[in-house]
């Protein structure tokens, strides 16, 4: 059998992407993690556990992808996250419209997947949507108000002599210490912050469930890093390096599976594959698998509807709830806490419109 070291950087992708990939969709389905759930059970039920896995994952995420930088086994700064370009403001409303969407539509593309694997047919079509939409704010017809959107009142640091928009670049401008100082300081306050604020509530502490959801999602994004960082470094084969997300990679699935004799495999797309079928192994396992569909006419609309404004405000904002909301936080990143902060308020506008819509 040849080992890794003959196998092709794409290939080795391929196979680490799958395997993350359906350890996501196992553990989403097995904790019931869910970042719209999250924002919704705090407005609903006062019930912050769901809200605090997300922020021990985030946790778990810094300390870990922060321990691997530092340690020079990976190198953030080659991430989509961390460049000098800042688009505040059309983060924030990408960040408002994915929110929005990720509640009409019934969860984030990480829910969705994982909803594909337990026999949601609805989901199926969500994720359609998210990739049809995603894949146009890319490269087709939405692309160029998206671009707009992003250019409006964009920011470039390195007029103000940051090489990035990582926190710790910025603390390092403005204070003038060394990043080799800054780094790890500001990576450990964050980390301690998120974890300290997940743990210091005793019914989290009492939930197996939300804490180990916290701490394997976050995990996760930390192998994810460590797959493309590490085991795909190829100098004459580059891969992006990257944690997990599931925007752009679910328009690269659908066109994948479209035009499959002529491409190769990605990290990205073997996630999306894995997720379901991860999704699929729990759900099968636990006797909870079944097919289900759209309850009427105007709950296929709001589905809809919402795929396609998870897939154009996820590509304006850089990502989703896990591709910002965790893998991006993990770079500690301006514009991640930026765009995770944007799709909280607009998940809160979600919930409140279909409050409204269900007369709840």
């Amino acid at each position: 059998m040849a080992g890794l070291e003959e196998l092709e950087v794409s290939t080795l992708m391929g196979i680490t992407g799958f395997i993350i990939g359906i350890a996501f969709g196992w553990v989403t389905h097995r904790t019931n993690f869910c970042a719209m759930g999250a924002v919704s059970d705090i407005i609903s039920f006062g019930d912050w556990r769901r809200m605090r896995a997300w922020m021990l994952a985030m946790a778990t995420a810094i300390a870990g992808a922060q321990t691997l930088h530092l340690m020079g086994l990976i190198d953030l700064t080659r991430s989509i996250y961390l460049n000098s370009a800042f688009p505040w403001l059309g983060i924030i409303i990408g960040g408002l419209i994915f929110g929005f969407g990720m509640v009409i539509g019934g969860g984030c593309p990480g829910r969705n997947l994982m909803r594909v694997g337990n026999g949601d047919l609805k989901a199926l079509v969500v994720l359609f949507f998210i990739g049809w939409a995603g894949y146009m704010a890319m490269r087709g017809i939405l692309a160029m108000p998206r671009i707009w959107l992003r250019d409006l009142l964009a920011v470039n640091l390195s007029s103000f002599g940051l090489s990035d928009q990582g926190i710790a670049t910025i603390v390092s401008g403005l204070t003038g210490l060394s990043p080799s100082v800054t780094g790890p300081v500001v990576a450990f306050l964050f980390a301690a912050g998120l974890a300290g604020f997940a743990f210091k509530d005793a019914g989290f502490r009492r939930s197996p469930r939300h804490v180990l959801a916290g701490l394997l999602l976050g995990g996760l994004v930390v192998a994810a890093w460590a797959a493309t960082g590490i085991l795909g470094y190829d100098e004459f084969e580059p891969v992006q390096i990257t944690g997990l997300t599931f925007i752009a990679p679910t328009g690269d699935a659908f066109q994948y599976l479209m035009t499959w004799t002529g491409s190769t495999i990605k990290f990205g797309i073997a996630t999306v594959f894995g997720a379901i079928l991860g999704s699929f192994i729990s759900s099968k396992l636990t006797g909870s698998f079944h097919l289900s569909t759209f309850v009427d006419t105007p709950d296929t609309v709001r589905n809809m509807l919402g795929g396609v404004l998870m897939g154009f405000g996820g590509i304006l904002a850089l990502g989703c709830t896990i591709g910002q909301g965790i893998t991006g936080m993990s770079t500690l990143a301006a514009g991640s806490i930026l765009a995770t902060l944007s799709i909280i308020a607009g998940g809160v506008a979600g919930v409140k419109y279909m409050e409204k819509v269900l007369d709840i």
